[in-house]
């Protein structure tokens, strides 16, 4: 148990082997005894509530009775703590996706460093673009043309070093908007979810459209999931030696695992062999997991974040008559099928206290 400033004061006291507690207290009269019962009656608000950055209302209610049913030993809904899996989508579930996903800020960044390992590239579109700098003309890329970026800016290296190109950008890089690291830019009330059902015996796993190396490199340090509870778009690797012999992995142009839409409820069987007892989700390409997991037995707990709060985050759908978007489309029909299909929408503007941990 930590403490800090005057409440470490009164615990030395209280405990002190040569000033007993008696002693402190008549020392220190009622000072002390209102301190400490500030302290404890602090210490038990915080546990009363898990998720303090969660307004009351029907979410969070969803959340609380979810863990209480499936973790109350001889109830009718209880899951084994084997059992207990919950996936979450990271870009717009976890973290901000807006104006554009942070993994294509990173593929961005290396070009220059690419194209000077490989010249060629300096008058090849899309590179010459990107080297530009217009941001007009980047604008106009193709989906395409960043799969071209992606393929040649995510390989050719070993993993290890990968690893260490990612760590260098992430403390470098900031978000354009709030000029912060990225990995800044999470959601507290949905770190908040994923602490509160590691506490009662969940596996939280990342599940992830994104690619798999780029979020295992910190994924546990931003939000406590291990890397082999990582599940994303892979790349290949292929086995072989560095010039001193030492064996080594190096990542290959080649994706082997798409971790969209059908291909995450795909991955996450193949990945862990069991069926998730809760999904998170923002968007359609979150659909088929959502499903999947709400087609289980026994409680269920299927929810997605809707982005409607352009003051301290974005805005965007189109559900809900929001801005249409390319970046995180969470559309009508997807709505719809929320409120037909028994899943919990959650309001970014209505359900959260806070977005961030820094405000």
């Amino acid at each position: 148990m930590k403490l800090s400033g005057l409440g470490k004061c009164a615990w030395n006291a209280a405990t002190s082997p040569i000033r007993p507690y008696g002693f402190a207290a008549r020392r220190y009269g009622p000072s002390l005894a209102v301190l400490g019962l500030s302290f404890i009656v602090t210490t038990a608000a915080w546990a009363a509530d898990p998720l303090p950055s969660w307004n009351e209302g029907a979410a969070k209610q969803a959340i609380m009775e979810f863990v209480k049913a499936t973790t109350q030993e001889g109830g009718n809904q209880f899951v084994s703590p084997a059992e207990r899996i919950a996936t979450f989508d990271q870009d717009g579930t976890l973290w901000v996706e807006h104006p554009a996903y942070s993994q294509l800020f990173y593929c961005l960044s290396r070009v220059p460093a690419v194209v000077k390992a490989k010249p060629e590239l300096a008058s090849v579109e899309p590179f010459k673009t990107v080297l530009s700098g217009d941001r007009a003309a980047m604008a106009k890329l193709t989906l395409d043309d960043y799969l071209k970026i992606a393929m040649v800016t995510l390989s050719g290296m070993p993993t290890g070093e990968f690893k260490q190109q990612v760590h260098a950008w992430l403390a470098e890089a900031r978000d354009p908007r709030w000029k912060r690291p990225f990995t800044e830019l999470t959601y507290q009330p949905m770190k908040e979810v994923m602490q509160y059902l590691r506490d009662n015996g969940y596996k939280t796993y990342i599940v992830t459209g994104g690619g798999q190396d780029f979020v295992r490199t910190y994924s546990e340090e931003v939000y406590g999931v291990p890397s082999e509870q990582v599940v994303g778009s892979a790349g290949a690797t292929e086995y072989g030696y560095d010039k001193s012999g030492k064996p080594q992995l190096i990542k290959q142009p080649k994706i082997v695992l798409n971790d969209n839409d059908a291909g995450k409820p795909e991955n996450i069987y193949l990945m862990t062999g069991r069926q998730p007892n809760a999904a998170f989700g923002n968007s359609t390409g979150d659909k088929q997991m959502l499903e999947y997991t709400k087609a289980g037995q026994g409680a269920r707990l299927v929810m997605l974040v809707l982005h409607d709060d352009a003051k301290r985050e974005y805005a965007y759908g189109p559900a809900q008559a929001l801005p249409d978007t390319k970046v995180g489309a969470f559309t009508q029909s997807l709505y719809d099928q929320a409120k037909r299909d028994g899943w919990t929408v959650i309001s970014m503007k209505n359900d959260w206290k806070k977005v961030f941990a820094f405000e």
